[in-house]
């Protein structure tokens, strides 16, 4: 009789996972809360969350929703907010070209290296903006009718992270 064992691959470690996995220390977190995400079908609460373990200070912008399921919440590190907006940007400049393209179903999005997506589709020759905050699981999208909006939230935490910093 053989028998033969097989590593199971876990879920990729987030840079928060990464960050706040050291044991033995003494951990803090604080919270600043930024203007709510008003999206399409109930609201979102966004902040700047800064965790301390040492001497040593991260900052993530967190995007968190109720669902039925529990609280979804993404954790998007001060790096990755930046790509972030780049990325707004990117998509803004378009989602007019697709649009008028007229496809079935296009969809066009940035996803960061921790799985947060935001982005939009096309359908029926209107764009829908959504962002997906977490990888894995259910009911972790939000859906928003102006992208302006979510793009001032998250100059509203590049600017409470970079006032935190000094």
């Amino acid at each position: 009789m053989t028998i033969n064992a097989q590593e199971t691959k876990s879920q990729p470690e987030t840079k928060m996972d990464i960050f706040l996995s050291k044991t033995g220390v003494v951990r803090k977190f604080i919270d600043y809360n930024l203007t709510p995400l008003k999206s399409t079908y109930e609201s979102t609460e966004t902040r700047v969350r800064r965790f301390i373990i040492d001497s040593e200070s991260k900052f993530f912008f967190q995007i968190s929703k109720s669902s039925k399921y529990g609280k979804r919440v993404a954790s998007i590190e001060y790096t990755d907010l930046l790509e972030v907006m780049k990325a707004l940007s990117i998509l803004k400049e378009s989602v007019n070209s697709d649009v008028s393209s007229n496809p079935d179903y296009l969809e066009n999005k940035f996803i960061t290296v921790d799985g947060f997506q935001v982005g939009y589709y096309v359908s029926k020759g209107k764009a829908k903006w959504y962002a997906v905050l977490e990888k894995y699981g259910s009911d972790n999208t939000i859906y928003f009718d102006d992208v302006n909006m979510f793009e001032n939230i998250c100059i509203e935490a590049k600017t409470k992270i970079e006032d935190l910093r000094k």
